[in-house]
């Protein structure tokens, strides 16, 4: 029920486009993360015909700048309305043909919203975390596979998930320990080893702490095994604390168009 003498007013922000829906026969619903008031849904009126002006840059992977009706503090109804809308960089133009960045792009927007529950709820550090693994991949200079997982193992980090890697998980003891388990939180030491935890190879557990890092210089000369691995224990970490697949995931192909 919005209170009495609520009027929506018109502010501006800019944000990162993750998730698009249709609404009756001309209109989209589209999902944001933006700069600085955190995910919210938006009603994009009349975008679908071919005389709207803004429909393009309300497609997901985009950047944008945009104006928005309602209300900021999040009185009366949660959807706002677009107003204006201004590409700053539409970075799925870059990908859209290389279905390998593609998916890990879709699994990025599909992470920042499942990881922003509550609407209107700021979350900066996301929001930059979200648009620069977007730019990455539409810049082509890293294997889309390793921007995703970057991108995960440092969300995880903002959700206060992050595996230990270069410690016990359990009792913090330094080390690269040869063992990892993931309802133990990571790299385990031999005294705190689990049954059943995970013997990965040492380079698995140096390709995480690089992409944690962000030394690309190590990542990017990682073997295709060792990739696989790592990307095989992100998912595992980051859906057991999730408590729930993300749809994305399994859709991502590992297989790389670029080196």
């Amino acid at each position: 029920m919005v209170p009495a003498g609520y009027r929506r007013h018109l502010y501006r922000d800019d944000a990162v486009v993750l998730r698009a829906q249709k609404l009756g026969e001309s209109d989209r619903i589209v999902t944001l993360l933006t700069r600085r008031h955190g995910r919210l849904r938006a009603v994009a009126r009349g975008v679908r015909r071919t005389t709207s002006r803004f429909g393009a840059r309300l497609e997901p992977f985009g950047h944008i700048d945009l104006q928005l009706a309602g209300s900021p503090e999040g009185v009366g109804s949660s959807l706002q309305s677009v107003s204006q809308v201004e590409a700053l960089s539409l970075f799925g133009k870059s990908f859209l043909a290389d279905y390998p960045r593609y998916t890990a792009a879709s699994a990025i927007c599909e992470t920042a919203e499942r990881l922003t529950p509550v609407e209107q709820e700021p979350a900066l550090r996301l929001f930059q975390l979200t648009l620069g693994a977007l730019k990455a991949l539409a810049a082509g200079e890293h294997a889309g596979s390793l921007v995703l997982d970057a991108y995960l193992l440092r969300a995880m980090a903002f959700a206060g998930w992050a595996p230990a890697v270069t410690e016990c998980a359990v009792c913090g003891e330094p080390g690269r320990h040869a063992a990892f388990a993931v309802p133990a939180g990571g790299a385990v030491c031999p005294d705190c080893r689990p049954p059943g935890a995970a013997h990965p190879s040492p380079d698995t557990l140096g390709l995480m702490a690089a992409l944690t890092s962000g030394d690309w210089s190590v990542a990017d000369v990682s073997a295709p095994s060792v990739r696989r691995e790592c990307s095989g224990l992100v998912a595992a970490h980051l859906q057991w604390h999730m408590e729930r697949s993300l749809r994305s995931l399994p859709l991502v192909d590992r297989r790389e168009l670029k080196p």
